[in-house]
């Protein structure tokens, strides 16, 4: 008798166990992005594939219910300054993160972002150091140093815990992801804003539906990455040639 009540126990806990257990293995939201360069002026040529379509932010705005914030993990995300370069080169992450900025270079670097999104100034600071900035509002934050011209970074914060960043064939994946209606949003750097906005959509996340029909972007072709330093004047180079940067 007792060993049948101690099943009936058991089994009964797995029934409430499972459901959850399963929610959170559900399978993520997936798709593709292709990007575009757009035919030149007065040629019949159709748009050219851009074979790199990394990089292209893709998030999901719940419109059933508030978005939970995301859990908070051991460490801080961060952009890696290494050979006047910044890794990774597009960071997404929720609105009240904080990113940090290491200088892994033998010499100083100063990031700046004076462009919608976030704006600071982390100043002068030199190798093996680091700084940290929270990103506490949404939008897109372009990162430079005002010192290397050649360096770039992106910052995207979204107000929504789900959030991927497309691979070099165009994937994406969301885990993690409850049924639902969504809005889904892209930001790619390289994108005019109304072709961003053209391509935003709702669609409904179900067990039978958790995938999104590819999505075509088109290439700016006037995109460069020139840029003014953070008193918005040219760069200019070191005042000694045996200055090391």
């Amino acid at each position: 008798m007792r060993l049948s009540v101690k099943l009936a126990c058991f089994l009964s806990a797995c029934l409430l166990v499972c459901p959850m257990v399963l929610a959170s293995e559900a399978a993520p939201v997936t798709g593709d992005v292709a990007i575009f360069a757009p035919a030149k002026q007065n040629s019949s040529a159709p748009a050219a594939r851009v074979p790199d379509a990394s990089d292209v932010v893709v998030w999901l705005i719940p419109l059933d219910a508030p978005a939970e914030p995301l859990p908070q993990s051991d460490g801080a995300p961060e952009i890696i300054q290494r050979n006047k370069t910044f890794t990774p080169h597009v960071l997404a992450v929720q609105v009240g993160t904080v990113v940090a900025f290491p200088n892994q270079d033998p010499f100083f670097h100063n990031i700046f972002s004076l462009f919608d999104g976030k704006r600071f100034d982390l100043g002068l600071y030199e190798a093996g150091t680091t700084r940290s900035v929270r990103f506490d509002r949404a939008g897109v934050s372009f990162l430079f140093c005002n010192i290397h011209p050649e360096m770039s970074a992106v910052v995207v914060a979204v107000e929504t815990p789900y959030f991927a960043l497309s691979n070099r064939a165009g994937h994406w994946a969301i885990p993690d992801v409850p049924d639902g209606r969504y809005e889904l949003h892209m930001w790619y750097e390289r994108s005019l804003p109304e072709a961003l906005n053209a391509v935003t959509r709702t669609i409904v996340v179900s067990p039978a539906s958790r995938s999104v029909d590819r999505v075509r972007l088109a290439e700016n072709p006037n995109f460069t990455l020139t840029h003014k330093n953070k008193y918005g004047l040219d760069y200019v180079p070191p005042p000694h040639s045996d200055y090391e940067q």
